[in-house]
């Protein structure tokens, strides 16, 4: 299986892209790279260029560049021609670092959506603190700052296929996020696609939950508006940095017994913070394309790109995408039904 790099995207790019890469290449056997770069740049940082391609990209989108003026004007860029080796069939995936906004129109305008889904989700997978999983499916957490209920609709089909492929759970249960648990909760977005998921009997829908609750283990998979899943992952991970911040504050201002008790609990700390670490889940898969399609985090280093080689890899084999274009193509006339259904709420 072949997976397109753009090495360029991110802060750390393109060294620790590169030194993630090579970590992955040696412990996948079965995957190979294409990187998209400057190949003067990029050639002597690999040292072993077993199993990675080199492609020369002239072109960079940067992370303030205006997103979809980039991908449509920079045809030459390492995201776009990424992007394209997926399109043209030279690769089975792509993944990047880069500029948020230009990987959601290079797998719109370049790879395409999948026929029936009106709109792509990110989705990431999150830990949970105690349950029968240890984590959870969300989507969307950004790609669509205003959502219709149709939209939240497919979301639900996306994820529920996601968390059977990639997390292995075999019937899993679907939430809606949302600012109360009882069925009238909400905005008429929330309230529409309650009613709407209530009816459908492919899902295991369990009804609305609270942002309170994601990482009780509540549900395998949540669904949200874009704007909404953004800003509660957002909230996230910023309550985890803040916390962490505050602990190291107290134990060096507290005197020598605090700083002997946090010796003695380090290891209690590590296990939270791995507990707590989602970059171990690989990155943002933009689910609704015709290929897995991965956004790392802006600071990505080399341990997230080895995970997030592994998810890839794991989508590929599990054909997630395949079985979600299956449904999809399916279900289309039941789909269109759906839609019709959701206006008149």
């Amino acid at each position: 299986m072949k997976i397109a790099v753009d090495a360029l995207g991110g802060d750390y790019a393109p060294s620790e892209i590169i030194k993630g890469i090579e970590i992955a290449r040696d412990k996948y056997s079965d995957v190979e790279f294409l990187l998209y770069g400057p190949v003067d740049k990029i050639k002597p940082m690999i040292k072993n260029p077993t199993r990675i391609k080199l492609v020369q990209a002239d072109q960079f989108i940067k992370m303030g560049d205006e997103p979809v003026r980039s991908v449509l004007t920079k045809r030459h860029s390492s995201m776009d021609m990424a992007a394209q080796a997926v399109k043209d069939g030279k690769a089975d995936a792509f993944l990047s670092a880069g500029n948020s906004g230009a990987i959601l129109a290079s797998g719109l305008f370049i790879v395409g959506r999948i026929k029936g889904i009106a709109r792509p989700a990110f989705t990431v997978a999150l830990p949970t603190v105690k349950g029968k999983h240890d984590r959870f499916v969300m989507l969307d957490v950004g790609a669509n700052a205003e959502s219709k209920p149709f939209n939240l609709y497919q979301y639900a089909f996306m994820g529920k296929y996601y968390a059977q492929k990639v997390l292995g759970i075999d019937n899993p249960r679907i939430g809606l996020l949302n600012n109360g648990t009882e069925a009238d909760k909400g905005d008429s977005l929330h309230k529409t696609d309650y009613q709407l998921l209530s009816h459908t009997k492919d899902l295991n829908f369990i009804g609305n939950i609270e942002s309170r609750e994601l990482l009780n283990d509540v549900a395998d998979v949540v669904i949200a508006d874009g704007f909404s899943g953004n800003a509660v992952l957002k909230g996230m991970e910023g309550t985890a940095l803040s916390l962490i911040y505050y602990i190291k504050h107290c134990i060096l201002s507290s005197g020598i017994g605090a700083k002997l008790g946090a010796l003695m609990l380090k290891p209690t700390f590590h296990k939270i913070g791995n507990k707590l670490d989602y970059s171990k889940y690989g990155g943002a898969v933009l689910l609704g394309v015709n290929a897995p399609y991965v956004k790392m985090h802006g600071n990505t280093k080399s341990p997230v790109v080895v995970n997030t080689v592994g998810q890839i890899r794991t989508m590929i084999k599990s054909q997630t995408t395949d079985d979600i274009v299956n449904y999809f193509n399916a279900h289309a006339k039941e789909m269109s039904d759906i839609k019709k259904r959701a206006q008149n709420y």
